[in-house]
């Protein structure tokens, strides 16, 4: 089922540039790349580079800036933010499949469980006494979901995500597989060699519109809650530690790990392996750019680094070696320093 060109037009606010073309007879169904669509796909192009493929597309129209149409040989579709408008587009032409209401029979599912007529629970599920399940949410085989957790309108859980007791999870999220909220924090306090377990009571808070990559960790607080704003998007492998608040539409690439009580701004761009120490505090609105170690709190918004990019084994090995010899370099220059004369001393100069 398709998508004719003049809906798919009015759904992603782009202008219609298409000569002699019945934009309501012309039908699309998916998208593709521009060197390999066919006339019922659509492409689009986001970079000057990729010209060469525009002016030889097959696509059955193009998603583009104003000034590249009359480069463009088909239809085109123009906009301010032609990826924007191709995200929008492609959710609309490839709709997920959505699974049938209902409670699979393998599912175990506590009488004291509340669960909308139209949510579906899927295979080997476990849904705890307490737990809610709002309209239309969706869980995926083998998901796990706690005593008195809630999960909010439209929010889908895809396979064996476990969600802990009295976690709260908002509107048309996205828990992708093996995803986990609600674990325990990693909380222990010092007993001469030993460690002892501290109880973490707190719960996780999750807002509207959030989206958790696979194998990502969410911890419950220890007295208070993690809370994660509306609108944030984490991509697979964090780690979340207990007692972090994270802002709205804040997004955060793999394999970051937030330690204990970080709170992190709303928009912010957190790129991957990034390491925010505990107890910090992150403005609204900062960058941080890859494998940057955030070890004190960032009071002002802009692009902050830390991360050494690589080099050949040879000059990085050079410059370890400098680096190590900075201290005594130091030492040697401070005392100098201390030998040099001062300007003007001694040398009979009147300086009144």
């Amino acid at each position: 089922m398709g998508v004719s060109l003049k809906t798919l037009a009015q759904a992603i606010g782009a202008e219609i540039h298409a000569a002699g073309i019945d934009a309501g007879a012309l039908v699309l169904e998916g998208v593709a790349t521009l060197g390999q669509a066919t006339p019922r796909q659509l492409g689009f192009m986001n970079n000057e580079r990729f010209l060469p493929d525009l002016r030889q597309t097959r696509a059955g129209a193009v998603i583009l800036k104003a000034g590249h149409q009359s480069q463009c040989p088909v239809p085109a579709l123009v906009c301010a933010n032609p990826h924007l408008a191709f995200a929008r587009a492609a959710t609309l032409l490839h709709p997920p499949p959505l699974p049938e209401p209902g409670i699979h029979a393998s599912a175990v599912v506590s009488d004291q469980a509340r669960i909308h007529p139209t949510a579906c629970v899927g295979p080997q599920c476990v849904v705890e006494a307490g737990a809610r399940l709002d309209a239309h949410v969706i869980l995926g085989p083998g998901c796990i979901i706690g005593e008195d957790a809630l999960i909010g309108e439209g929010t889908r859980l895809f396979a064996r995500v476990t969600v802990g007791a009295r976690v709260r999870i908002g509107r048309f999220g996205l828990l992708h597989p093996g995803a986990v909220v609600g674990s325990e924090g990693f909380g222990f306090a010092r007993d001469g060699e030993s460690w002892v377990r501290v109880p973490q009571l707190g719960s996780v808070i999750i807002g509207d519109d959030v989206e958790v990559g696979a194998n990502t960790t969410i911890d419950r607080g220890a007295l208070e809650d993690t809370v994660i704003e509306d609108g944030v998007k984490l991509d697979n492998l964090i780690q979340v530690a207990h007692n972090v608040h994270i802002g709205a539409h804040t997004a955060i690439a793999g394999c970051v790990g937030i330690a204990g009580s970080a709170r992190i701004g709303r928009g912010c761009s957190i790129g991957g392996g990034v390491g925010i120490a505990g107890h910090l505090q992150i403005a609204d609105g900062v960058t941080v750019t890859g494998m940057t170690l955030v070890s004190r709190s960032i009071p002002e918004p802009g692009v902050y680094s830390s991360g050494v990019p690589f080099s050949p084994a040879r000059e990085w090995n050079r410059s370890l070696a400098h680096l190590r010899r900075l201290d005594s370099l130091s030492r040697r220059v401070r005392s100098l320093e201390d030998k040099a004369p001062r300007q003007g001393a001694g040398d009979g100069s009147d300086n009144e």
